[in-house]
């Protein structure tokens, strides 16, 4: 039995030494030799600091800056510690509410706008976190963000063009846009033509 025991130890110990530290260590050395960007978070980084990542969304209600998906993270927006969706269907009133103060909120901000809201601009993403809109979405915003900066259209909407990325591998997903780089570009110096 003593045997047994020890056996059954020993194989515990090899076993918690070969997953729990080499495997987690080989991964982790694996994945920061390939993709160091990737594996440190896909940060975005101005002035030399972090000021977010190109996979999470951030809060943006100033109308000089273009507006992201809302969160459904909660009690805090965009957390990812909570990711996760709100789990509200079509049918639900809580849901109807939040679209209707949602497209409110954006024809207050910019109240000459008479277009179709995106749905995106009021509904949240399945991870409640989601850094990117729709071309659509972004296109609803640049009449409010020129405005908003005395810029012109065609230059605010020369940095959506930009900064929009088509389709994974030709193919997968839908064209999109990174909020937070196109909200940088729009506080660099070159989007204003200095």
């Amino acid at each position: 039995m003593s045997k047994l025991l020890r056996q059954s130890f020993v194989l515990l110990l090899l076993m918690t030494v070969i997953t729990g530290v080499l495997y987690p260590l080989a991964a982790t050395g694996l994945t920061q030799l390939i993709f160091p960007r990737q594996a440190n978070g896909s940060l975005i980084v101005k002035d030399g600091k972090p000021v977010g990542s190109a996979l999470i969304g951030q809060s943006f209600t100033d109308p000089k800056y273009f507006w992201g998906r809302p969160s459904a993270t909660s009690p805090n927006a965009y957390n990812a510690s909570a990711s996760s969706g709100s789990n509200q269907g079509p049918t639900n009133p809580a849901l109807t509410d939040a679209v209707k103060q949602r497209i409110a909120a954006l024809r207050a901000a910019d109240p000459g706008n008479t277009a179709p809201v995106p749905v995106d601009l009021v509904t949240a993403s399945g991870s409640g976190l989601d850094p990117e809109i729709s071309p659509a979405a972004a296109q609803y915003q640049v009449a409010r963000v020129a405005r908003a900066r005395g810029l012109s259209t065609s230059q605010v909407q020369a940095l959506v063009n930009e900064y929009t990325s088509g389709r994974q591998l030709g193919m997968l997903g839908e064209p999109r846009v990174n909020v937070l780089q196109l909200n940088l570009a729009l506080d660099t110096p070159r989007a204003h033509g200095s």
